[in-house]
């Protein structure tokens, strides 16, 4: 593997928490939020860090910043420890917030990136051609005089991935970027992060409750729960382990008995003539698709595909806890 961009050996947040347990005493507990983790990236991959809410992503996320210290272990981004030299690293490193924004809320979207060009002291001519890219292929063009307030949030995700990118930074850290966006600007996203990490070889760590984020854009994926590591590797891998299920929703032209698919999927629900069938994640939808086009009247389908929370559910159901 080659040297890695990202190091964790260990890592953990503890935090206290105190809770009332009377009308005038409180009881300190104690929360592990990320439990003992340890992974590398290498420079240039894009990785997926997924689990459920309260899994330990943003706090990972944020000690990967160094918004947070850890409460052990060692972490190195770019052979820089985070918490000690938060600002040093600030050069290095780009951040999305997918529910908060680094703009500013009341100025012209192309304000904000002024303000940035002088605050990463970026050089002139770096700043123009990199404000030109990201203007040219997130469509921010028609967007730059208006108040960051007065954009809808598909926009202003996407001037939140520009600011984060006007310094050139190595690491490009992504939380929920596509959360609330339309399908047409979840595609805008992602080509262009696509993109990004083809021509620039940007290191992205994305996290996102949307497999299809996953799917799209990363080879691996490393899931979280309860702070604690429990996969790393392909997405195939995942759901293998997994055993998730994608679900063709097939809309008949009239009401049927339930379809007979063969072995490969199942019938799990029927309303009239719309009928849900589950097969495995790890399967092409193609074949199943092609053989009930060839024997049954269509009039749509689609495919939904599983929640990763239920992923990980299925995953460690049977899992004894430590």
């Amino acid at each position: 593997m080659p040297d890695p961009l990202i190091e964790l050996e260990g890592v953990e947040k503890v935090f206290d928490v105190r809770r009332k347990t009377g009308f005038l005493r409180r009881e300190r507990h104690e929360v592990r939020a990320v439990d003992g983790i340890s992974f590398t990236v290498p420079r240039g991959e894009m990785v997926g860090y997924i689990g459920p809410n309260g899994a330990g992503k943003s706090t990972t996320i944020k000690m990967l910043t160094g918004i947070l210290t850890p409460s052990g272990g060692r972490l190195r981004v770019a052979g820089i420890d985070p918490s000690r030299e938060r600002t040093r690293l600030a050069r290095r490193i780009g951040v999305v917030f997918g529910q908060r924004t680094t703009l500013w809320w009341d100025l012209p979207l192309i304000d904000s990136y002024r303000l940035m060009h002088r605050m990463y002291r970026i050089p002139d001519a770096r700043y123009a051609e990199n404000l030109d890219r990201c203007v040219e292929l997130l469509e921010l063009g028609s967007l730059l005089d208006v108040p960051v307030r007065q954009l809808s949030l598909g926009q202003r995700m996407r001037g939140d991935i520009a600011a984060a990118l006007l310094h050139d930074p190595e690491v490009l850290y992504l939380d929920e970027p596509t959360i609330g966006l339309d399908v047409i600007s979840k595609a805008k996203v992602r080509d262009f992060l696509r993109d990004l990490n083809a021509e620039s070889r940007t290191t992205v760590l994305l996290t996102t409750h949307d497999l299809t984020d996953i799917e799209q854009l990363c080879e691996r994926v490393m899931v979280i729960d309860h702070g604690r590591l429990m996969y790393d590797g392909p997405l195939a891998g995942l759901h293998e382990v997994g055993e998730s299920e994608r679900t063709l929703v097939v809309d008949l032209e009239r009401e049927l008995p339930p379809i007979e698919a063969g072995s490969a999927a199942r019938v799990v629900k029927v309303e009239g003539p719309r009928q849900w069938l589950a097969f495995p994640s790890s399967e092409s939808a193609a074949p199943l698709v092609a053989r009930i086009a060839d024997r049954y009247p269509l009039a749509d389908l689609s495919v939904r595909e599983p929640d990763i929370e239920a992923v990980i559910a299925k995953m460690y159901a049977e899992k004894p806890t430590s």
